[in-house]
């Protein structure tokens, strides 16, 4: 395996991705970065089966229009790790910030703690070839999955009673799955969302990442397996209808 290793200290997120992209280039199967604080945009566009390793904070959009690659990070991340990722696996390993996996359209998103306001907005998928999942081991903030068109957002609540207290969640959904482990209030649901019986049709749905889950944080996934969850999904194809004033 080709392995190259750059000490990001001190440096600029510009050169720091030019010398990550160089390397896949010349065919890296694995690069590791280390002394990561912050650096911006890291494996943007990246195409292929390369595997990134991130030691530090990850900066903003990580793996942005990313497909194919796996993006581990040894720590925290900030604001939209998986914004319009194509395809590939980003794993997480802390919490990240708000919109978290923006407009993802493909690809796995695995973040092993909490994440902050608006994640999965927006996020779509092309029938099931294109379905993009989003999974998170602690808890979300308001709006969660506002606008989705696709894909499905599963929060596990570990160490959380109620790992989603906040409004909003599925606001002006239209496509897509959010499955919150436990009991959500209804008023918590936002315009256009509504709640659906958890069964075992999606129980088995969700079982694989589950297990993905908690093979990347070891954790044991038979105390996630049962049926203590929350389905909501879409009220209508058109949440925002009866607002519109027709002349």
């Amino acid at each position: 395996m080709k392995k190259v290793e750059i000490d990001a200290k001190g440096m600029h997120y510009t050169p720091l991705n030019k010398m990550i992209r160089e390397a896949v280039k010349n065919g890296a199967e694995e690069i590791i970065v280390d002394n990561v604080i912050g650096q911006r945009f890291i494996a943007d566009g990246l195409k292929g089966e390369v595997t990134i390793r991130i030691n530090g904070v990850a900066g903003g959009d990580l793996g942005m229009f990313m497909n194919g690659p796996t993006c581990i990070v040894n720590g925290n991340c900030d604001h939209a790790p998986g914004n319009t990722m194509d395809g590939g696996t980003i794993v997480i390993h802390g919490s990240a910030g708000d919109a978290v996996a923006h407009s993802m359209r493909g690809g796995k998103l695995f973040v092993e703690k909490n994440i902050g306001y608006r994640g999965g907005i927006h996020m779509k998928q092309y029938e099931e070839e294109r379905k993009p999942v989003l999974v998170v081991g602690g808890s979300s903030h308001a709006f969660l999955g506002e606008y989705m068109a696709g894909g499905l957002i599963l929060v596990l609540g570990i160490g959380y009673e109620n790992p989603v207290i906040d409004r909003g969640i599925g606001s002006g959904i239209h496509g897509g799955m959010i499955i919150i482990r436990g009991e959500v209030r209804e008023e918590l649901l936002g315009v256009g969302a509504r709640k659906l019986e958890f069964g075992e049709k999606e129980l088995e749905m969700i079982t694989p990442y589950v297990e993905e889950f908690c093979k990347h944080f070891d954790k044991d996934p038979t105390e996630l397996l049962d049926m203590n969850y929350t389905c909501i999904v879409p009220a209508s194809a058109r949440p925002f209808a009866g607002k519109y004033t027709w002349e």
